[in-house]
């Protein structure tokens, strides 16, 4: 019997479904070696050589997996295809004995993919080993130099890590913005007329130039008395017709800042759902930075869309979306259902297996439909030296709107033609001041993070659950982070000291030798030397 080991057990339960009795499902339950807890076990004058040992709680575990190897003609590992699957398998090659170890990935958890695997199977990829490897003795080098300092100055128990403390300063130097900023007060004028119905317009010009920022109150009533002596007529009127694309499928990313926006899944809820979803089948791989789509999910989409909605839901061809990032694996697809065909009220799941699966699949199908057009108009008014100008916009076709809503203001105008003089209703003056700069929430910071290059989509719930966890930053009412008073002391020290170490291009640019090291483009051994130099020398 061929044994093929994973490293969850919902995910060996979904593949034992499909493959039957012939093959012997074990899982790993995670890594089966890790750096040691209570020493550093990292020798950087040795060519940064690892001590891995065997975690207590894996020993169990391993020894059942050594007597199914012994009893099996066949072994195949069939870990996560990420580095930390990887490592994963190359661990159990190592501990296994296993000389010719078999390795096959797939991107979804179906009877077809599966079967496609097991007749490609390859060697371990050591450049993705190499990179997970390399990045776990950097994190565990920076972790021991960084957390003696919090010890000393602040309260023994503190520790640091080399992506959180970024993270951590990101959200304290926003704090330190939002107590500096003092709020400056300005003015609008906003005119409600008429035309057989009433609508509203906002004072734009004066003498065809736009009018600078009204900083005081007496300047906008002087402006509003003028303008209470004015006749109205419309001087320009512009109709156009906007059309507005569907939305890429989701990545990682994506799906943690949408599930926050659209039903307050934090970071870390949205990772746990979508293992779930992915170990039982029901979606593609959820760690991915790609937006490819395999041709027979685009077919099934068009199918789908067409039988649902109608022809003028499918825009005559299957849409493709370019990939952003260029460290993206092109072999990777987008976030999906492996069965479009499964709507969410097919399957038996929870509540919140269901919301984020509905989530998905609405993105994926609405991803493949048709633009939603909308009827633009802008009118410009005048009174006087005065310009005003009124804006409407209503929905003509909903295409992709129709499957997948976005918040869209609708204000519709009276029909309006240049000429038409207008009768004035009512001229308020309104007053606003500036705003301080937005706490981070889980969608902005995890937006954030991405944009800095700071960790990786697959880490991000990791790391803001933690920096919550170690008391470094909290939420506030709004579901805001706010820095704690230990986050603060703890971030205005590493910043002092260790300047280079949590500095953000520093951690952004390891982050992309890290991907170099896994495509096979830069050295590991290099790469710590280089990263770690600064590091070492304090």
């Amino acid at each position: 019997m061929k044994l093929i080991i994973v490293e969850s057990p919902t995910k060996s339960k979904t593949i034992e479904k499909f493959l039957g009795s012939s093959y012997k499902i074990e899982s790993s339950y995670g890594h089966v070696k890790d750096l040691p807890k209570k020493k550093l076990g990292v020798d950087p004058e040795n060519n940064f050589k690892a001590d891995y040992i065997v975690p207590q709680k894996a020993e169990d575990n391993l020894k059942k997996l050594k007597k199914a190897v012994q009893k099996s003609g066949e072994v195949i590992l069939a870990t996560d295809e990420d580095r930390e699957g990887e490592a994963i398998a190359y661990h159990l090659s190592e501990v296994l004995g296993l000389e010719e170890a078999k390795r096959i990935v797939f991107h979804e958890i179906t009877k077809k993919a599966i079967k496609e695997a097991l007749l490609s199977p390859r060697k371990i990829n050591m450049d993705l080993v190499e990179a997970q490897q390399a990045r776990r003795i950097l994190d565990r080098l920076v972790g021991y130099k960084l957390s003696p300092l919090l010890w000393k100055k602040i309260m023994r128990g503190l520790s640091a890590g080399r992506v959180q403390s970024v993270a951590v300063r990101l959200i304290a130097e926003k704090e330190k913005e939002i107590e500096k900023f003092k709020p400056e007060e300005y003015w609008t004028i906003e005119a409600l007329l008429v035309k057989k119905n009433k609508f509203k317009a906002l004072l734009i010009e004066q003498n065809d130039k736009k009018i600078p920022k009204i900083k005081k109150g007496k300047e906008a009533k002087k402006i509003v008395e003028d303008l209470k002596k004015l006749d109205y007529k419309v001087t320009e009127v512009k109709k156009r017709e906007i059309k507005r694309n569907p939305l890429p499928p989701f990545t990682t990313s994506t799906l943690q800042q949408e599930a926050w926006n659209k039903m307050r899944f934090s970071a870390k809820a949205t990772m746990i759902t979508a293992q779930t979803l992915y170990e039982k089948g029901y979606i593609t791989y959820h760690r991915t930075d790609s937006f490819n789509l395999s041709k027979s999910s685009q077919e099934t989409a068009k199918n789908l869309i067409i039988k649902d909605f109608g022809k003028k839901y499918w825009p005559g061809y299957p849409r493709n979306y370019k990939t952003k990032s260029k460290s993206a694996q092109e072999a990777h697809e987008a976030i999906r259902p492996t069965s479009p065909e499964k709507k969410p009220d097919d399957l038996k799941l929870n509540s919140r297996q269901n919301n984020l699966y509905k989530l998905i699949w609405q993105r994926f199908i609405s991803s493949q439909m048709s633009q939603a057009h909308f009827d633009s108009s802008q009118v410009n008014i005048k009174a006087g030296d005065y310009t005003l100008r009124a804006s409407g916009q209503t929905l003509k076709f909903d295409g992709f709107l129709k499957v997948y809503p976005l918040k869209t203001k609708e204000t519709k105008l009276p029909p309006l033609e240049k000429g038409d003089e207008l009768k004035l209703k009512e001229i308020t003056p309104l007053q606003h001041f500036t705003q301080p700069p937005a706490r981070y929430n889980e969608a902005s910071l995890v937006k954030t993070l991405e944009k800095e290059g700071i960790g990786r989509p697959s880490t991000y719930a990791l790391i803001i659950d933690t920096i919550q966890k170690r008391n470094y930053v909290r939420k506030n009412e709004e579901k805001r982070f706010e820095p704690t008073k230990i986050g603060k002391k703890v971030n205005d020290l590493l910043v002092k000291h260790f300047p280079a170490i949590v500095n953000l291009k520093f951690t952004a640019e390891m982050e992309k030798k890290l991907d170099k090291i896994a495509q096979g483009k830069q050295n590991g051994l290099i790469s710590l030397k280089d990263s770690t130099s600064p590091l070492l020398k304090t």
